[in-house]
């Protein structure tokens, strides 16, 4: 008998980033992360969906689609040539593999692009497979998650990979309309056509960390502008900074990374329906009459609860989303998807913190116009989805700087103001500290509007109102008084619907308790909301907003003060 060689045979693979030799298997226990500088090594499409799916889960679609030389194209050697040698060198018959598999037990359609193939080039048989994955994903009623690594569109294929472009982006704006949550994972490089379609007009964008994107490459925008671009320019720091991406995550987070946001937008059918208490005060009878400069001194106590301190009291399996895909991601704004009693939920507030650290950093609440847009994009996917939004409001106003109003921020106010009146989905607001003018208002165009009962809602702060109108900011306890911004007196006038009580001595004294409070609150609001469909939302908060300072009313002197208040 032959005898059997048992010797192992030791693979080493040379590192992309610092060029040392490293141990195969060790590389792969890494996730093919370099242990010595971090390099990230590319990924094959096979060993991509290894690391983000289900073990065993991946069924690939059907039908594959082969590219086919429409052109008669050549340069250095014909296209089909080149098709065959990729295709043999890969044992792909394309550049991206597609079909469906699970991620946390969660059924997805995926297409993961392999950059081995020409370049992970976009050409017709690329775009055919990533629209196909999109209509699975239809057919099917689940997430599509898109793996890109691209240099861009694949030449030899001319204007016919230029219109892979509309394509896909149409198969994507499909699920969109469907209601069909689309997931991008950035992977280095993306380029070109694939960065101005499929990879950036997704729903949720993440980006790998050490992942570069762009529309065009470092090279070529330096030969056109001829400047020395910077160091990080088109990574995934930088477009998280800048706002163009939700996340970005190291290759070891990025599985569970992915399964949170699918639990996010995925309802658990096992959990039972809680009780819905009636917690909320809806008599102005039942408050007290308080004096509305201590209450504005509580209201901005800065141990009060923030948005994220309720966000993770109150809600389940919160993934926060970043940017504005425009300019920047606000930091005094916070917006992601959760889930709230087992339902999938849109969570968006004003941030504020607890330290001066804190503070500098949130800009003490107050949101530049990058803030808003993030936050209106968030809503919209939001609606898109069908799930209701909760906002939390705590801020002094919008940021008043130049930077701010040369990026639009008046514009940024109002388009929230405007869209959200017609969202067709429950939308709640908390009011959990300060509500400052339109800056609060922008987050605050309510099917229901509940205010803390030591929170405080105006049109200007009681400085500025004393400082305009007394000439003195000394008078500032006086106009606060004036400007009825304390509970009793904004449940009078109609402008909140409801409050919530505090714990003895104020939320900042029993946050875990404040936090049960507000969960309740939320829960008997969405009960009354919920069964409602979306045209009659939509009228009713549209006739909320209508009827302010149109109707018979009495004065706080208790004089009528006609039609017109």
């Amino acid at each position: 008998m032959t005898p059997v060689d048992t010797t192992e045979v030791v693979r080493w693979i040379r590192c992309a980033g610092c060029q040392t030799l490293q141990y195969a298997k060790k590389l792969d226990r890494n996730l093919r992360v370099c242990p010595e500088c971090g390099t990230y090594q590319r990924l094959t499409a096979q060993e991509r969906l290894t690391q983000l799916t289900d073990a065993d889960s991946f069924v690939p679609l059907a039908e594959t689609v082969r590219s086919v030389d429409a052109l008669g194209f050549t340069d250095s050697e014909p296209y089909p040539e080149r098709l065959t040698a990729a295709q043999a060198a890969t044992g792909m018959a394309d550049a991206v593999l597609a079909g469906t598999a699970t991620i946390g037990g969660v059924p997805v359609a995926v297409a993961v692009m392999d950059f081995r193939f020409m370049g992970g080039s976009l050409g017709a048989a690329v775009g055919e497979a990533i629209t196909r994955t999109a209509e699975t994903a239809l057919r099917q009623r689940t997430p599509l998650l898109i793996v890109t690594a691209s240099g861009g569109a694949r030449m030899q294929e001319g204007c016919l990979s230029l219109m892979q472009m509309a394509k896909t982006s149409q198969a994507i704006g499909r699920m969109r309309a469907a209601g069909l949550l689309s997931i991008s994972l950035l992977t280095d490089p993306t380029y070109g056509g694939v960065a101005a379609s499929f990879a950036t007009n997704c729903d949720v964008v993440v980006a790998e960390s050490g992942a570069r994107m762009g529309f065009a490459g470092p090279r070529v925008i330096e030969q056109t502008i001829r400047q020395r671009l910077p160091e990080d320019f088109q990574t995934a720091e930088f477009l998280l900074a800048h706002g163009q991406v939700d996340a970005v995550r190291d290759r070891r987070e990025l599985k569970p990374w992915l399964e949170a946001l699918l639990r996010a937008v995925t309802p658990d059918p096992a959990r039972p329906e809680p009780s819905t208490p009636d917690i909320l005060v809806r008599d102005p009878g039942q408050l007290g009459q308080d004096d509305a400069w201590q209450v504005v001194a509580t209201a901005r106590d800065v141990n009060r609860p923030t948005t994220l301190d309720y966000v993770a009291r109150v809600f389940d399996s919160f993934v926060e989303l970043h940017g504005d895909r425009a300019f920047g991601d606000c930091p005094a704004v916070i917006a992601g998807l959760a889930r709230f009693d087992g339902h999938p939920i849109a969570v968006i507030g004003h941030q504020k913190g607890h330290t001066t650290k804190e503070l500098v950093a949130r800009n003490f609440g107050m949101p530049k116009p990058e803030g808003y847009r993030k936050a209106l994009r968030v809503m919209r996917l939001a609606a898109r989805l069908g799930v209701p939004i909760v906002t939390f409001v705590d801020t002094p106003g919008a940021y008043p700087g130049i930077d701010a109003e040369e990026r639009g921020q008046s514009a940024a106010i109002a388009e929230n103001i405007v869209e959200m009146t017609a969202l067709p989905t429950p939308v709640i607001t908390v009011v959990t500290g300060e509500g400052g003018s339109g800056g609060a208002l922008a987050l605050a165009v309510s099917d229901r509007v509940l205010l803390l009962a030591n929170a405080v809602y105006s049109v200007i702060s009681p400085e500025g109102c004393s400082a305009i109108l007394w000439g003195d900011p000394a008078a500032a306890p006086e106009a606060a008084r004036r400007l009825r911004i304390t509970a009793r007196e904004l449940l009078t006038l109609g402008v909140v619907d409801a409050v919530v009580p505090e714990p003895d001595g104020g939320t900042q004294h029993d946050p875990t308790r404040a936090a049960g409070l507000v969960a309740a609150a939320l829960r008997e609001s969405l009960a009354e909301l919920r069964p409602r469909d979306t045209a009659e939302l939509v009228e009713t908060r549209r006739q909320r907003f209508r009827s302010f300072g149109i109707t018979q009313c009495t004065g706080f002197d208790g004089r009528p003060r006609g039609e017109v208040a």
